[in-house]
Order: C-alpha cells, then structure tokens, then sequence
C-alpha cells in the first residue's frame, strides 16, 4: 500500500486529542513509507496532518476544488496539489490515487466522503481497505449504529465489517494492509 486518503475535520474539534491523533496517524504513515491523500486543506485536522506528514519527510497529496482555493483555504506547501472543478471531482480524484481510506473525526463532510467509499466497496466499484481511526471513542456511537442497522437488516454483515476500526493509526494501518 502506497497511499492512504484521509478524511477529516476542517475544524481542529473542541480536545487536542484530535490534532495529536492527526500527528500520530501522519507519523504511523511517513513510518510506513505510505503517501497522503487529503483535501488539500491548511485549515483544521487537515493542516495539521499535512503539515505533520511534510515535516517528517513524507508525500502529501492534496485535491481541492477549485471555489475552495479561491477562499484561501488551500495547502501551499504540499508535494503536489490538485485544482479539480467541484466536490464529485474532488472525491473521484482522491479514490484513484488510493489504495485504501481512512476516516478521522470530523463532521458531515468527512461522514458523507466515508460512507460514499462504503458504498463504492459494497457495489464493487473498488476493493480497497476503509478504516475508521476510533479517537478518544469518537465513532463510537456509528459502531453502535451500524450494528443496528445490520440487526434491522438493512446492512449485510460483510458490509459492515468493510469498516476497519482502531484507535492506534500503527495497528490500523498494519490491519487496513490485511484486510
């Protein structure tokens, strides 16, 4: 595995465990001689992980849409950045360059771009690994929820077990490999 996508806050969220937990991922990354792709923000969890990958010598990917650049949200320092037209493009960009996903906390945005790589796997569009990097119990409540849904039946249990979870960015990466 070469390259992970990493969705997360544009906000750095109200603990500093975010921001930590964004520094160890870009760590347990760069060790792993993997690249990051994001969305090619400067703000929030974004920035912070980016700015921690750059530090430690590793890729950083970003892919932003164009209306976000013009709102001077965008990563400057990156080691390539990609203007794409709009959102879809945004997200159909990241998902080519690769080769598995992980979901940090964050808000609607990061939830929607997650769960539209679920719905991807489960129609087959790719076979790529998803994992959820479980901060402080942050997914906690979606780990309750989706059991929920596949209790109801309206989840398949191979569906859900396409989300990967773990609090440690090392192990999940090593299982995200596996998987």
């Amino acid at each position: 595995m070469k390259s992970i996508a990493v969705y997360c806050g544009a906000s750095l969220g109200a603990d500093p465990v975010y921001a930590d937990a964004a520094r160890g991922l870009a760590r347990a990354l760069v060790e792993h001689n993997i690249g990051l792709v994001y969305g090619g923000g400067k703000v929030g969890l974004m920035g912070v992980i980016a700015d921690e990958v750059l530090r430690l010598g590793g890729d950083a990917t970003g892919v932003i849409p164009k209306h976000l650049v013009e709102r001077e949200v965008g990563h400057a320092g990156l080691t390539r950045l990609f203007v794409v037209k709009d959102m879809h493009e945004r997200k159909a960009m990241m998902s080519d360059l690769a080769e598995g996903f992980i979901a940090m906390p964050g808000g609607m945005g990061t939830l929607e771009e997650l769960f539209e790589m679920v719905t991807w796997a489960q129609l087959g569009i790719h076979a790529k690994p998803i994992g959820l990097l479980n901060v402080n119990g942050f997914y906690d409540g979606l780990a309750s929820f989706i059991d929920h849904l596949v209790g109801t039946g309206f989840v398949r249990p191979a569906h859900a077990e396409l989300l990967v979870r773990d609090a440690d960015p090392d192990v999940l990466i090593r299982r995200l490999r596996q998987a």
